[in-house]
């Protein structure tokens, strides 16, 4: 819902106000004293027909890709029920693919909040430690999903070992991820150059990425709580409720260590690596002697 009332901001906001709400600014710098970068020319010229918009290319991907995303859900779904922690899984990520916005950051916001309150899979510092753990190995961050999948089907094996629900609840969390993700590159890549130049389309995108500025403070806040406090309360509004710390179960320790990272990496310029090096090694210091 954000992301769309940002999208409809952002266009209200080309006609009301075009000099705030054009992202045109953005790009300053890729296009040529005639207004044409080197992909119109391109384009132009006739080296890049074969991304050229074709109906029949679109519909082609949304059988063949449609087919190998949404096939494997309705299997499960066939055979282990919709309340099945397998069809609950497949559904939430696929939804999670499809209404998600702005990278790893902003998916997580969504996922933790989920995972934690509404299935119950993980606990808060659960979360936090996946997080960890994608942070400091090779890959995209999002992977940190399957750290989410295999808890939530290791917790619900039914008649398999929980070691082996938990690496197909992995290995699903990835699939339905990433393959509605590959169905939009390839079914909106040739439409890319023409939105470029939609100063609608522009204005909206423009507005899309401020609303994920905020989506992404929220994770940092969300993981903020539950790092540096032991314990959350909810602080209940007539219209809704806001997680707010239990300033009594502050970890010192863990304040210490985020502050110092903090201004090791913005006021001496150090490295994240070094930094993630020696806050993992304290880390494991803290827990050795605790």
């Amino acid at each position: 819902m954000i992301v769309l009332f940002a999208g409809i901001l952002g266009l209200a906001g080309c006609q009301a106000a075009p000099s705030y709400f054009d992202g045109s600014k953005a790009s300053v710098g890729s296009e040529s004293a005639d207004g044409n970068n080197v992909i119109d020319r391109m384009f132009a010229g006739g080296e890049l027909s074969h991304v050229t918009p074709k109906s029949a290319f679109a519909i082609r991907v949304l059988l063949i890709g449609g087919a190998l995303w949404l096939g494997p859900l309705l299997l499960l779904w066939i055979l282990t029920g919709h309340g099945s922690v397998w069809t609950q899984i497949g559904t939430f990520f696929s939804g999670m693919a499809l209404v998600t916005f702005g990278g790893a950051y902003a998916v997580l916001a969504y996922v933790a909040q989920a995972a934690v309150e509404t299935f119950g899979w993980l606990r808060p510092g659960e979360m936090a430690d996946g997080l960890g753990l994608a942070e400091t190995t090779p890959g995209p961050l999002v992977l940190v999903l399957q750290f989410v999948g295999y808890l939530a089907a290791y917790r619900t094996p039914g008649l398999l070992s929980p070691i082996l629900a938990g690496c197909l609840g992995a290995l699903l969390t990835t699939w339905v991820t990433f393959a509605p993700c590959f169905i939009w590159i390839f079914l909106g890549a040739p439409y890319v150059e023409k939105l470029r130049n939609n100063k609608a389309a522009r204005s909206a995108l423009s507005s899309i990425t401020a609303a994920v500025v905020g989506v992404v403070a929220n994770l940092a806040l969300w993981f903020a709580l539950h790092v540096l406090f032991r314990h959350t309360t909810e602080l209940k509004f007539p219209w809704g409720g806001v997680e707010i710390p239990v300033w009594s179960s502050l970890d010192w320790r863990a304040a210490v260590i985020a502050i110092a990272a903090m201004m090791a990496m913005l006021r001496f310029k150090i490295g994240m690596l070094p930094v993630l090096a020696v806050c993992t090694a304290l880390g494991l210091l803290l827990v050795a002697f605790n």
